[in-house]
């Protein structure tokens, strides 16, 4: 495994009914928040035995089929793509959680097991009944934030970014993160956009036997980095953008998140804006582009007040503030103009 430069900051003694999530997002920083939900049904259940966490966890499920990604053990926990990049290492399956649970304790000893990755299931939708001790109540601070579980056996997740701000809380076994600011995307040469192996694009390089000489720049990377390893009941908090490669150190590992945005939900996810750039500005002439990174800049990227401050407010239209009215106006415009 790669080392980074950096560790990130423990923050001891949390308690959810005092965890400040407005200081959180205010650090744009990254935080261990230690022994969070150590108190959880779950992780008891995990300290116990592997086979004790999986046997609470079918207590709970409601015996609809869920999605997960099996690989063949040459891929040693890591989805991620073929040689080429034209397809995935790995195949996404259906099957009742039960039975994803009881292919991984058959492999449990294995030294190098098939990957078995239940990945960003709604709780609420196969475990009614697991939140009421196993839960961060967001609501309270008025976060709508419905949790996800992710469960497997040693499995990585590819080094990425969210755009929401993220909430993670290692329940059984023990998880590595290595995060990044967003600013090191281009020291992670990232893969393609799509296929991905989790919905997001991931770094190409290999963090258990990086090649510098292909990937040079992933040295300036690490000297940014910073990383912990999560014990059971620990929570990390992930800023918005940061990258992050997450690896279950354990025979089976679960971890329960919570994703939230700091903006209204009717902003659109930025990456539309994303597919639309790559379209109509990238591969203009570079003096072109140039003066159209002018533009963003002034209009996008700047104080949000200045593109429209020097105007009369009846006069600012989409310069001005953007509320529910207004983005289901500009959403018709786009379409509109996109479907001439």
């Amino acid at each position: 495994m790669v080392q980074v430069a950096g560790k990130i900051r423990v923050l001891e003694g949390c308690q959810r009914d005092n965890l400040l999530l407005t200081e959180l997002v205010a650090s744009g920083q990254p935080a261990v928040l230690k022994g969070l939900v150590r108190d959880w049904g779950i992780v008891r259940a995990g300290l116990d035995s592997d086979q004790a966490a999986m046997q609470y966890l079918k207590s709970f499920y409601n015996g609809k089929p869920v999605g997960y990604s099996y690989g063949e053990p040459q891929i040693a926990g890591r989805p991620f793509y073929t040689e080429d990049f034209s397809a995935l290492n790995c195949v996404v399956k259906r099957d009742r959680l039960a039975e994803v649970l009881d292919q991984i304790e058959t492999h449990l000893l294995d030294e190098h097991p098939p990957t078995y990755y239940v990945a960003s299931l709604l709780v609420d939708s196969c475990l009614p009944g697991f939140r009421e001790k196993n839960d961060i109540d967001l609501n309270v601070q008025g976060i709508e934030s419905p949790p996800t579980i992710w469960i497997g056996n040693r499995t990585i997740a590819s080094c990425h970014y969210d755009a929401p701000n993220n909430i993670a809380c290692c329940v059984v076994g023990r998880r590595r993160f290595t995060l990044f600011p967003p600013d090191q995307i281009f020291n992670l040469y990232p893969g393609p956009l799509e296929p991905t192996p989790g919905g997001q694009a991931v770094s190409v390089v290999d963090f258990a036997q990086p090649d510098f000489g292909k990937y040079p720049q992933f040295r300036e990377a690490l000297a940014a980095g910073q990383t912990a390893e999560l014990e059971p009941g620990d929570a990390v908090f992930v800023p918005s953008m940061w990258w992050h490669h997450v690896e279950g150190l354990s025979p089976f590992n679960t971890l329960v998140n919570y994703w939230w945005s700091s903006s209204p939900t009717f902003v659109p996810t930025p990456m539309n804006a994303l597919y639309h750039a790559l379209w109509a500005i990238r591969d203009r002439p570079e003096r072109e582009k140039q003066a159209w990174r002018d533009v963003f800049e002034y209009y996008v990227f700047g104080p949000s007040e200045r593109s429209g401050a020097h105007l009369p407010e009846q006069a600012r239209g989409v310069l001005g503030p953007i509320d529910e009215t207004r983005a289901r106006q500009i959403r018709a415009m786009l379409i509109n103009k996109l479907n001439r």
